[in-house]
């Protein structure tokens, strides 16, 4: 039976194994290493202050260990350096800024293009920004097995194409997007390119020099790191086509009454202050992450989603929607209605997600009214899918 040898470097998963519970949502979220949880009781104990704001000793602590962080982060991405890495409070309040902080670049009639697939946080903002704006939102079709319809694409990005929007990885199909293509079609005619990599960036594609994207945005949570920290990459020149959009302390260069001048990014777009113990707690996050051997988490990740596909593919009652390449499987049951599945599971000591995971126009689209999903992250192993399995052949047996 696959074993992971990273779960004792998780102690939620101690407490879990007390309740006989386990942990299948970890697209929503995951959970937190030992090192992260150290890094965040070492800020606290050792004494808080404010960043960026005073040049006695706590504050030169706090502010280096947050800074250090973007560094961290920079690396992590394969940025150019740490002044491309805006913190904020998470994914969906990094795609709003760009919403927000880009909105002049628009006239009537222009283009943003979507995919069919996003998630809300990369659908509402672009869809609140062509209502204020009079564009046009170009939605890419999907072939059925939940990929970008590429030829559809090439018609629809065109020369009135200003923005193309895109997930790195779905978080109902699991199906990574083709981006070199896609990305290629937006640059051909001008237009900004953004990521949404909330669901991508945990599984081994956070390098954004070779994803070559204008903005990538990705939440701490998802990466094994606190809530409430989102970031943001944008290249240089991209960053400087923003307008600032939040003001307060620390983003001002200078101020007077009636005007100001504002710092260009990072410390231009983090207005206030900061999640400055979740921005040292991400640090540590992606510094254990990145002490892991990427080859063996890779072959854990796919071999435990091998397995998930083989169980549910063995039961013919089960319809998983699309065709998952990555660490989840969302799946419906004839004749039986997710949220009574997800209860029973739940009623075992099974976490699992059922709705319609923040993508309602998605399941219009495939007519499904909502479904199950089963996530996996690096501390799930074999003897979780055997659970997982059990459980889901009782409630089977009750519910059809």
């Amino acid at each position: 039976m696959l074993h992971s040898p990273w779960r004792a470097d998780f102690p939620a998963l101690a407490a879990f194994d007390t309740e006989h519970q386990i942990y299948l949502d970890n697209a929503a979220t995951a959970q937190k290493p030992q090192a992260m949880l150290d890094a965040l009781a070492a800020y606290y104990h050792g004494g808080v202050a404010n960043v960026h704001r005073a040049g006695h000793g706590p504050a030169a602590r706090a502010t280096g260990a947050f800074e250090f962080s973007r560094v961290k982060v920079a690396r992590w991405l394969n940025a150019p350096g740490p002044a491309n890495i805006v913190f904020t409070p998470g994914a969906t309040s990094a795609l709003n800024l760009l919403a927000y902080g880009l909105e002049h670049e628009f006239k009537p009639g222009e283009q943003i293009v979507i995919s069919a697939l996003e998630h809300h946080a990369n659908l509402l903002p672009w869809q609140r920004l062509a209502e204020r704006r009079g564009l046009q939102l170009v939605v890419l079709p999907l072939l059925t097995n939940g990929v970008v319809d590429l030829d559809a694409a090439r018609l629809l990005i065109g020369p009135g194409t200003r923005l193309l929007a895109i997930s790195q990885l779905s978080n109902v199909l699991g199906v990574w997007q083709p981006l070199p293509e896609l990305l290629a079609m937006a640059r051909q005619h001008g237009a900004l390119t953004v990521v949404d990599g909330a669901q991508g960036a945990v599984h081994g594609r956070n390098d954004v020099q070779a994803i070559g994207c204008d903005f990538y945005a990705l939440s701490s949570h998802k990466v094994y790191g606190p809530d409430g920290v989102g970031v943001l990459y944008g290249k240089t020149d991209a960053w400087a086509r923003l307008r600032h959009w939040q003001f307060g302390g620390e983003m001002v260069r200078a101020a007077d009454y009636h005007t100001a001048d504002f710092h260009p990014a990072p410390l231009g777009f983090e207005a206030g202050t900061p999640p400055i113990a979740g921005v040292i707690g991400l640090g540590a996050s992606l510094d254990y992450l990145q002490s892991q051997d990427p080859n063996a988490l890779n072959t854990h990740e796919a071999t435990l989603h091998a397995a998930l596909l083989n169980g549910l593919a063995a039961r013919p009652t089960v319809r998983v929607l699309g065709q998952p390449q990555t660490a989840l499987a969302t799946f419906v049951v004839k004749g039986v209605h997710h949220a009574d599945l997800a209860t029973l599971l739940s009623e075992q000591g099974v976490a699992v997600r059922a709705g319609q995971h923040c993508a309602m126009p998605l399941f219009k689209h495939l007519g499904v009214a909502g479904a199950v999903r089963v996530s996996l992250a690096m501390y799930n192993d074999g003897a979780d899918l055997v659970r997982f399995f059990d459980a889901l052949d009782q409630s089977l047996a009750v519910l059809t």
